[in-house]
C-alpha cells in the first residue's frame, strides 16, 4: 500500500474527504518526524512505538574494491509493533 492507497482508505474508513485525509496523514508523518528529530519516543497504545537508535561509526568493506571504506554515525528510526497490532497480523 502506498501513500494515495493509505490516503483513500483512510477518508473512506473514517468518512472523510480524501483532502482531509491527506491533511491529516501528512500531519501525522511532520509532528512524528519532529518528535523523532528531537530525540522523543512516540507511543501509540495498541499500535506500535517509533523511537530513534544512534549506530555509531563503524569499518565497512566495499563490495565492488575490497577495500574498506569507513561508515559514518548516525540516527535511524525503529518501530516495535504492539499487541494490538501483532495479534491483528497473525
Amino acid at each position: 500500500m502506498n501513500k494515495a492507497e493509505l490516503t483513500e482508505a483512510m477518508a473512506s474508513g473514517a468518512g472523510i474527504s480524501k483532502a482531509d485525509a491527506k491533511k491529516a496523514l501528512d500531519a501525522f508523518i511532520d509532528t512524528t518526524s519532529s518528535a523523532l528529530k528531537k530525540g522523543d519516543r512516540v507511543a501509540l497504545v495498541g499500535f506500535g512505538s517509533f523511537s530513534i537508535s544512534k549506530r555509531s561509526a563503524r569499518t565497512g568493506i566495499n563490495p565492488q574494491t575490497g577495500k574498506e571504506i569507513q561508515i559514518a554515525a548516525k540516527n535511524v528510526v525503529k518501530f516495535k509493533a504492539g499487541s494490538d497490532l501483532s495479534g491483528k497480523v497473525n
